[in-house]
């Protein structure tokens, strides 16, 4: 699946941010700024991964060749880092090519004008040419606090404290203001420091904020013990005020709008599996089996999300009200954009507990992603979960080369690639290594064994 992603990508899109399948042509959108080959950098570490290293080659090149930095343009701060800092950094620590190393310094210096606001929350949108300001508003909760594990690595990269002081400031700001019933809401002031209103969402907008708070403490080799105890505190009040049971048993998150609660969920709140179970061990002892337990019952949640519908695949957002459960109930709702967070729960549920009914969901995802997702030059995304008269949406995103396959390569590999206990993978599916002061001087010393990465 990967080598036909890669190859009609290559073929028809080649330094494009993403391929249009059915059109076969590339996209370049407006995420990035003016920057390029999206899909590119977020394949480098799964091609070395999966010994598709021919690919990878072709890949490294384009990056040496043609990855301009200097672009000018608008470019999501979030987006640009868990994309192009993550797989630059990524592919740096797997291969020990300095050329990655040089090139996610490079862009890493381009994003700290993000922080120049009063409060030091940066702002969403940066223009990466002129180093100023693109856009005012809020700043969105999962894009400002999903960016700790990034800027630590381009802390011990270059020596410069400035990135790891640059996150640390934002964590400070949050554990100073008040939280609604002990909730993070999604969006901030970079100016006043203050929360603009009370929507609460363990999906978008918030998802990665919680995610980056567990892993940032595994990263830290277990000694970041802020990060620890603010997930362990947010947690605490997403069971307290979010996680709900439905008529049907099935545990689900709801989204919490000023204390009415919304009983949704979105495909993205579905990496909250995966989540709690990596973090069931670091809790209170008492509460392991209560946490991995939770961990299964959501992802349970979401692979019925997936097997109501008639593709086997599951809705953008499913609801639990007027009798519906797990199943989208608006139009809008319906489609699938070969998002991986449901993969990615499975993934992690399977290292955890090796039940086999993990991968045997994996594989039920894989045949559906085989049947209605394939086309004939690549993979799109498909509009409506509900019907079988398959109507694509002409794209390849590039997540789904850095995330779902990846995700479901792991699902299916041995546990002793990638573990957890020297990687932590970012929002992005960018392994990164655990931070051992001896580790990190060396790049080959976190990486893996290059015969176990290419065997």
């Amino acid at each position: 699946m990967m080598k036909f992603a890669w190859d009609n990508y290559k073929q028809y899109a080649w330094g494009k941010n993403e391929l249009r399948p059915l059109t076969k042509n590339g996209h370049i959108g407006n995420m990035f700024g003016g920057l390029r080959g999206a899909s590119i950098i977020d394949s480098l570490d799964t091609l070395y991964i999966m010994g598709l290293l021919d690919e990878y080659e072709d890949a490294k090149e384009w990056v040496r060749s043609d990855l301009d930095l200097t672009s000018n343009g608008e470019a999501s701060l979030f987006e640009v880092n868990i994309r192009y800092v993550g797989g630059l950094l990524s592919a740096y620590y797997l291969t020990g090519e300095e050329l990655f190393k040089t090139k996610v310094l490079e862009l890493g210096a381009k994003l700290l004008p993000a922080f120049n606001t009063p409060t030091g929350i940066p702002r969403g949108v940066i223009n990466l040419g002129s180093w100023g300001w693109a856009s005012a508003g809020s700043s969105i909760l999962a894009e400002f606090g999903t960016l700790h594990l990034e800027f630590v690595h381009l802390s011990e990269l270059s020596g410069d404290p400035v990135y790891t002081e640059k996150v640390m400031n934002i964590r400070k700001l949050l554990n100073k203001i008040e939280k609604p019933q002990g909730l993070y809401p999604n969006f901030l002031s970079p100016v006043s420091g203050n929360w603009v209103q009370h929507h609460v969402s363990i999906g978008g907008l918030g998802d990665s904020f919680y995610e980056y708070l567990i892993k940032s403490y595994l990263m830290s080799d277990k000694m970041d013990e802020d990060a620890k105890n603010m997930y362990y505190n947010a947690l605490e009040a997403i069971e307290s005020n979010l996680v709900q049971k439905s008529p049907g048993g099935l545990t689900y998150m709801a989204e919490w709008r000023g204390g009415i609660l919304d009983h949704k969920m979105g495909h993205l709140a579905c990496f909250s599996g995966g989540m709690i179970g990596i973090g069931a061990d670091e809790g209170a002892p008492d509460k392991r089996r209560h946490y991995l337990d939770l961990a299964a019952e959501v992802t349970r949640t979401c692979h019925e999300s997936y097997d109501r519908s008639a593709t086997k695949l599951g809705p953008e957002a499913f609801r639990f009200d007027s009798g519906a459960e797990a199943t989208a109930t608006r139009l809008s709702d319906r489609y699938y954009i070969l998002r991986p967070e449901v993969i990615e729960s499975y993934m992690y549920m399977w290292r955890l507990t090796h039940d086999p009914k993990y991968r045997e969901w994996g594989w039920e995802a894989v045949e559906a992603l085989e049947r209605h997702c394939r086309v004939e030059s690549g993979f799109s995304g498909i509009r409506d979960v509900y019907t079988l008269t398959d109507s694509h949406d002409n794209m390849q995103q590039s997540f789904f080369l850095s995330e779902t396959l990846k995700y479901l390569y792991l699902l299916f590999s041995d546990d002793d690639l990638l573990p957890p206990e020297d990687w932590v993978f970012n929002t992005e599916a960018h392994p990164l290594p655990v931070v051992r002061r001896s580790c990190l001087q060396d790049p080959s010393a976190g990486a893996q064994d290059k015969s176990k990465l290419s065997a």
